[in-house]
């Protein structure tokens, strides 16, 4: 699988804490709504996958996923996950004083 996906260190580092408090986990790349467009970090299982949800790579053991017709309206991005000051909105767990970020690094070949 071609990753889409990277993490900066802080982010790993932030996703290695969460996973030994709270078991495996997973991201869901929110395209709007309640979580604005905000990756949501969430246990593994607690949000079911639809058969329309693309998996871009995997962050620190933690896969992360989007679904595929918002990718495709974005243009096939690739993301770089990282952290940043301030609580988790909505369903998110958060690392501390901290939430999760996404920055577009470009667009990945297919």
């Amino acid at each position: 699988m071609c990753t889409r996906v990277s993490a900066t260190d802080a982010a790993r580092g932030a996703i290695e804490a969460l996973a030994r408090a709270h078991g495996r986990l997973m991201f869901f790349q929110s395209g709007g709504c309640c979580d604005g467009s905000s990756p949501i970090c969430l246990t593994v299982g607690e949000l079911p996958l639809s058969p329309h949800d693309l998996k871009l790579g995997e962050v620190a053991g933690a896969g992360f996923y989007i679904d595929g017709e918002l990718y495709e309206r974005w243009n096939r991005p690739s993301f770089v996950l990282d952290v940043s000051p301030g609580a988790p909105e909505g369903f998110s767990l958060g690392a501390g004083d901290t939430h999760f970020v996404t920055r577009e690094s470009g667009v990945m070949p297919a």
